[in-house]
């Protein structure tokens, strides 16, 4: 048996501007890692392609693994590099195969194509209209047709922070072998719900999505193949943004699509609650003060790499700084050039530098804004280190050379490459102890609580300036379907799917 296994993974952000090439898809490695290299790279860590791995193994089938492609959100993905990884996919396919396994998001853009992930399984089932295609997608994905159309068994993740890509992975190939050995009929129902939530309310620590995602792992226990709520990605202007359900049955479309109403009808009676509302900063400053227990995390939530902010915006820093917070540890900065300078100066040496702001955002109206900061150069090194997980378990991570400025006040990290917070050991591989901070600045919106939940003492939502807003009115939707919830107020779900 032959299985081509394959992860192409991008979370596009069509209102930021950081750019999206083929480099960003190796993460900091030498090259993009393919065949042999794809494989050493996420055997035995905790992703979904780990899953596929595994689970191959376990049925003896000779595993192809043409490419391993993930890159940090951003703008859309440069048509040439779509290109390239979705023909490294295809062309082992060509070749012929039992199953293919995809590791996709499921909110791919790009330049040409408003969604890529649609167009590779398009591709893929245009070569092997017979093969069972097994596909994993993210929480946050905004499911078309095309992907629907073009998949055999889907399964998203459940938890949000996502720590479950592993246990997702297992999800969506265990029903692919099944069916190939004759045991199940897969068949998928799905429904589209009118709604963009925001991201801030879509964690699955709180209601609504707490409830919603237990419903899915009811329904699994109840003997349904997978059963995803996908609660959307609102900051790509396509289509298809915006919650959807999607739950595959063993031959069975009537309960599937039972399940898949059920779902959506849930989703939509709770749909106030996934609106979230903005605190001004200094507002949320001056909470922060009041909190004698730490580490308080301070989220500067409109800017972080996991949604593809450009991570350099200042507006939350520097009201930091001006509010003379102790004892503060920020994570992180992205500016190549005053880590540059930083080398330049030397560690133990004072350094001046205009952090920050060096990357327009025209799509929200606002230019960066250098921050001004004075600081002695604590830490210079390479930026790579391995997350101890739960999220991302064992993969390795590379921040690009990395330096830390210390104010005094505020131990500020400084990357040459994009990063999320979601693992205490972006800290403690720069030599700082978070549990020893009385104040954490993480550039993340729900992700940090993966690594950093277990040791927060409280929680502070910092709205300061980027792509990531949860400010809709800041953004121009064109191409959404409309009307939409809470773009538009409307009383009835009316959604769309099968």
């Amino acid at each position: 048996m032959r299985v081509v296994l394959a992860q192409l993974k991008h979370e596009t952000n069509t209102f930021s501007p950081v750019r999206t090439d083929l480099a960003r898809f190796a993460r900091g490695e030498a090259a993009l890692p393919e065949g042999d290299d794809a494989y050493r790279a996420f055997k035995s860590t905790g992703t979904a392609l780990a899953g596929f791995i595994d689970t191959a193994e376990k049925e003896r089938a000779e595993i192809v693994l043409p490419i391993a492609a993930n890159a940090w959100p951003s703008g859309p993905v440069e048509q040439s590099a779509f290109e390239y990884m979705c023909d490294r996919i295809c062309n082992d396919v060509r070749k012929g195969c039992d199953a293919i396994m995809l590791d996709l998001h499921g909110a791919m853009v790009t330049a040409e194509l408003d969604e890529g992930d649609g167009v590779v399984l398009r591709r893929i089932r245009d070569i092997a209209p017979d093969v069972p295609i097994g596909v994993a997608l993210d929480m946050h994905a905004n499911v078309s047709a095309s992907i629907v159309d073009n998949a055999t068994v889907i399964a998203g993740y459940q938890t949000y922070p996502h720590t479950d890509f592993y246990d997702t992975g297992v999800r969506a190939a265990r029903p692919i072998f099944a069916a190939l050995r004759g045991e199940v009929a897969p068949t998928m129902a799905w429904r589209q719900v009118p709604m963009l939530p925001h991201v801030m309310r879509q964690g699955t620590g709180h209601e609504p999505n707490r409830g919603l995602q237990q419903r899915c792992r009811e329904m699994e226990r109840d003997g349904a193949l997978a059963a995803s709520l996908f609660t959307g990605f609102p900051h790509a202007d396509v289509r298809d943004a915006g919650l959807s359900c999607l739950v595959v049955t063993d031959g069975d479309l009537p309960r599937a699509e039972a399940c898949c109403d059920e779902l959506a009808a849930m989703a939509w009676a709770q749909r106030d609650d996934f609106i979230y509302h903005i605190e001004p900063l200094a507002d949320s400053l001056a909470r922060a003060r009041t909190m004698s227990d730490g580490p308080v995390v301070l989220l500067d939530h409109y800017d972080n790499a996991a949604s593809g902010g450009t991570m350099d915006c200042t507006t939350v820093l520097r009201a930091i700084l001006e509010a003379g917070l102790d004892n503060v540890a920020a994570f992180a900065i992205h500016d190549p050039a005053a880590v540059a300078a930083m080398v330049a100066a030397g560690v133990g040496n004072e350094v001046t530098l205009a952090l920050g702001g060096k990357i327009d955002m025209p799509a929200i109206g606002r230019r960066g804004e250098p921050l001004p900061v004075t600081g002695r150069v604590k830490l210079v090194f390479d930026g790579t280190f391995r997350n101890r997980g739960p999220a991302y378990q064992g993969v390795m991570m590379h921040m690009g050379t990395t330096a830390v400025l210390d104010t005094g006040r505020v131990e500020i990290v400084v990357i040459s490459r994009h990063q999320e917070p979601n693992d205490v050991a972006c800290l403690s591989s720069v030599g700082i102890d978070p549990a020893a901070k009385h104040y954490l600045m993480l550039k993340s919106r729900v992700h940090w609580g993966a690594g950093f939940g277990p040791i927060a003492k409280g929680v502070v939502e910092c709205a300061g300036t980027g792509v990531c807003t949860s400010d809709y009115s800041t953004l121009t939707f064109r191409k959404v379907r409309r009307p939409v919830f809470p773009l538009d107020r409307i009383n009835s779900p009316q959604g769309s799917g099968r």
